[in-house]
Order: C-alpha cells, then sequence, then structure tokens
C-alpha cells in the first residue's frame, strides 16, 4: 500500500486481545498433528487468532480451502444478493466455529446443506452445526445474505477509508486492512490465505474484474453478464480485489512470460497509457533483483475515485486515478511500490501484522531506489532525512516491527522501516544484501514469513549474527548508529 497522507498516534493491547491471544494459543493450531480418538472431545474454534494488533480477526479451529463468491451487483452504492460458499477442512473436532463478517444483512448459513444456527456479535457469525465436525473433516459452509457496499469504515492513518469504495459507474474495493469482512464472511487475517472463485452478475455494458484470471463471461436475461474469475494462486483477504464499472482491459506486450493486462476507466484511457505502458519496464527491473515474478499474471485497476490511497491487491494493483495524472516521477513511484508487492506482502505473506514492516519497508525501499535511478530524488537524501526523524517517529508511532493499531499504516511502516533495509544494506553490501531479499522472496514463495524468519534468514545468508544487528533497529527504544555514516544524527527526543 502505497499511501498520500502522513503517519500519527498509539494505543494499548486492551482485555479483548489478551482474552482472544489466550483462546487463540490454547486452541490447537492449523495443521497440527492430531489427537487420538479417544481424546477428541468437540471444542469451539476461538473467535480470534491473537494477533495483537487485531486480536479477534481471523479465526482458530479450521482452515479455508477456497472461497466461491456469487455477487448479484446491481448499481452503485445499492444494496445487492450474495452468496459465499467457503470449502473448508476442521483442524480440531468443532462444536462451533466463527467466521468474520461485519454490516450486510445476514439471511441464512447451511454446513453441507443442512441449515445451521448462526449467531451475530459485533463482526463475528458464530455458526453451531447440528452436529459437531469432525478433526480433519472437509465441509461446506454457504451464507446467503444482502451485501451493503456503502460499508465503509476509515483510519486515522495512511489507508484512510477502506471496505466498500463507490465510483461514478460502479465500486472498487479497500479490503486492507480488515475490511474483507464487510464484503464477504471469512478468516480475514494476513495469514490465511486460501483461492477464491468469483461469479459477478452486472449489468450489460459493465466490465466486472477481479483478481486472476477470467475463466468466462457468459450473457443473461434481463440485460446482464456474468463474469467468472479465478485467483488461480491462495490469497489473503486482505489483498482481494473485485470492481464493477464502465472499463476497458487494454493489453500491454507481455513480459518474461507474464502476461499484463490494466483496467482503466473509459474515459481514462487515453491519459493513462503513457505511465502504465511503462510497466513492462517496471517488472524486468524488479525481475533482475528479485527473480521471477511470482504469479501468473498482473495489471493494474485505475480507481476512478478521489480516495488516494494505493493498494497491492493481488495481481491486480489498485491506483488511484490522481497518481497516473501528475508526473510521471511520482507516477512510477506508485507504480513500482505496489509491484514490488506482489512479491513482499501479497507471494511472501505477513505472519502477524507486526510483520508490515518488512512488506511496506521493502516496497518503499525498491521505490525510491529505482526512482533514482530514473529521475526522481537521492535515494541517500530521503534515508538521512529518515534517519534525522526516527527517534520521532519511534515515539510518536512505535519502533518498525513494534506497531500499535492505530499507528500502523504511518511513516515509521514506509520511510522508517525503508531506513532499516538501508541500513542493512549499509552493514553487509549491496551484494550480500540483493542475495537476502532474493532468497528470502524464494524460500518463502506463498508461504508467510516472520520478522525473526527474516533475521534468521539473513544472518544464514550473511554468514554472520545479524539478527544482533536488526533488534535494535526494529525492536529498540533509539535509532542506532548508521553504518558507514557517523555524521548522521537522530533527532534526540526527551
Amino acid at each position: 500500500m502505497s499511501p498520500d497522507t502522513r503517519p500519527r498516534r498509539g494505543l494499548r493491547l486492551t482485555l479483548a486481545a489478551a482474552i482472544a491471544m489466550t483462546a487463540a494459543l490454547t486452541a490447537p493450531a492449523a495443521g497440527a498433528a492430531p489427537a487420538t480418538s479417544r481424546d477428541s472431545v468437540p471444542v469451539p474454534g476461538a473467535p480470534g487468532l491473537g494477533d495483537p494488533l487485531f486480536p479477534l480477526d481471523g479465526n482458530g479451529g479450521y482452515t479455508v480451502d477456497r472461497y466461491l463468491l456469487d455477487f448479484d451487483w446491481q448499481a452503485p452504492k445499492t444494496p445487492f444478493r450474495a452468496k459465499a460458499t467457503i470449502r473448508a477442512t476442521a483442524t480440531t473436532e468443532l462444536s462451533r466455529f466463527n467466521l468474520d463478517f461485519a454490516g450486510n444483512t445476514l439471511h441464512e448459513v447451511t454446513i453441507d446443506g443442512t441449515p445451521a444456527e448462526a449467531v451475530r456479535e459485533g463482526d463475528e457469525l458464530i455458526v453451531t452445526p447440528w452436529l459437531p465436525l469432525p478433526r480433519k473433516s472437509t465441509f461446506t459452509v454457504t451464507v446467503t445474505y444482502t451485501a451493503d457496499p456503502t460499508q465503509i469504515r476509515h483510519r486515522d492513518d495512511a489507508i484512510e477509508d477502506y471496505g466498500w469504495i463507490p465510483t461514478p459507474s460502479g465500486t472498487v474495493l479497500y479490503p486492507q486492512p480488515n475490511g474483507a469482512k464487510m464484503v464477504f464472511p471469512a478468516n480475514d487475517h494476513p495469514s490465511q490465505r486460501a483461492p477464491v472463485t468469483f461469479r459477478v452478475t452486472a449489468p450489460t455494458g459493465l466490465t466486472a474484474v477481479a483478481n486472476g484470471r477470467l475463466v468466462s463471461r457468459e450473457p443473461l436475461t434481463g440485460g446482464r453478464e456474468r463474469w467468472t474469475y479465478d485467483s488461480e494462486q491462495p490469497v489473503s483477504t486482505q489483498l482481494v480485489q473485485m470492481a464493477v464499472g464502465r472499463l476497458t482491459a487494454v493489453d500491454r506486450p507481455t513480459t518474461n512470460g507474464v502476461p499484463l493486462r490494466d483496467f482503466v476507466p473509459d474515459e481514462l484511457v487515453d491519459r493513462t497509457d503513457e505511465y502504465l505502458d511503462l510497466t513492462p519496464q517496471h517488472l524486468r527491473w524488479l525481475e533482475q533483483r528479485l527473480g521471477a515474478y511470482p504469479f501468473k499474471r498482473y495489471g493494474v485497476l485505475v480507481g476512478d475515485t478521489d480516495l488516494g490511497v494505493a493498494l497491492e491487491t493481488q495481481t491486480l494493483s489498485l491506483v488511484p486515478k490522481a497518481d497516473l495524472l501528475g508526473t510521471r516521477v511520482d507516477a512510477e513511484r506508485t507504480l513500482v511500490h505496489e509491484l514490488v508487492h506482489q512479491w513482499f506482502g501479497d507471494s511472501v505473506a505477513l505472519r502477524t501484522w507486526s510483520d508490515l514492516w518488512l512488506s511496506e519497508g521493502h516496497a518503499r525501499f525498491y521505490e525510491r531506489l529505482y526512482s533514482e535511478e530514473h529521475g526522481g530524488d537521492s535515494f541517500e537524501a530521503a534515508m538521512k532525512t529518515a534517519y534525522t526523524n526516527h527517534n520521532l517517529w519511534r515515539r510518536d508511532f512505535g519502533a518498525p516491527a513494534e506497531p500499535t493499531e492505530p499507528n500502523l499504516f504511518k511513516r515509521m511502516r514506509y520511510d522508517g522501516s525503508a531506513l532499516v533495509l538501508y541500513a542493512l544494506r549499509e552493514k553487509v553490501g549491496d551484494e550480500t544484501f540483493r542475495k537476502i531479499d532474493r532468497a528470502w522472496v524464494t524460500k518463502y514463495r506463498g508461504r508467510t514469513a516472520s520478522t525473526q524468519d527474516f533475521m534468521d534468514l539473513a544472518s544464514a545468508v550473511s554468514g554472520q549474527d545479524l539478527a544482533s544487528f536488526l533488534r535494535p533497529w526494529l525492536y529498540g527504544p533509539t535509532t542506532p548508529p548508521m553504518p558507514n555514516h557517523p555524521d548522521w544524527v537522530a533527532t534526540p527526543v526527551p
């Protein structure tokens, strides 16, 4: 995600967080070895995964194998019929389980075709089957509801508004950080990934688009069409995208075997072509540094909104129109930033929200590195400025790997985290730094990984203990000295 706003403010861990963390820790972990049958007792799935920042996000007791989303989309800001079919596998014998589900009007929940009891508590949908679900069994939950595309929430950081975001002719999704639950019932945490099939019905003359591959486009009676997309690979719920509107599909040259297709509001095609035509160049530049692009296709969805936030939705980055109507330097910074995320944050997913620095820090690092090479500001000068402010950001927004919930998408997770990577490069040299990053996106491709995983891998690749170097940068109360720059001074905080 690439923000236009300036990052602010802090929060304490709540009692709810502590309760949810306890529940998550005492519940069997996904993929844990099964207990013997005589020890198997039905238990409720944990109502959250215990993430310190969002303790009730995600759910315990099962893993999602696939989402099938049916949206009968009508018009901007107009409720419509929706159905979510969720194939899942129980990781313990379940007496009941939760789905993250906010707003919208619930109609019915079934499990394998049999009606189930469903109770809503805040953003949780608590589902109780008629009989417990055996451990390791697969089951299908179907939730029918009326989707409310006016569902929007607000954050006082770089995210701004999220959820359903209307456009003049349709809608786009801003699900980050946990807005997917406003769109469909989900296991809504970045560590929980599953393939998604979208079936979107919309009026003829509009285009529907979603993550992945267009499987089919079928004319229906009554002046409507059904568009079916398959994500092809598992997706974190924060990276799901589905948009409807007057959009033109624009194919760019296939680059290193990667098909490129953008979706642009009809009236903006000519005005955005010059900058969107640069994606092949961006892709080649990044592949030289990071290795092969990790997905089967890529494109940019141009958001016809006034919301100045870009988003790394998987295989289809959402870029606001304003970012493509200004200078080339600014446009390229956003385009490269979101493309970098396809490796960092999308392919290698976050284990917890505290690992966000790895995603946003790398996106900002390569964005600034590319920009310097293509007419933008000095990378080193930007890092020196970040170093000057780092203690202030550390105080106001938390250390890079210690955010608080209100400060998650503040400046520290962007330039402040890129500075950590800059310090690492200064410590080990450019060649070793490149080996670390390439090893990271290769080893953890298609998996989740944590800050500790990064420190361990960096140490293994470099042959030196980099954990002792990185911990003060990531967790310490003050900013350490910058290697090779003894003249750099971080503003002291009283």
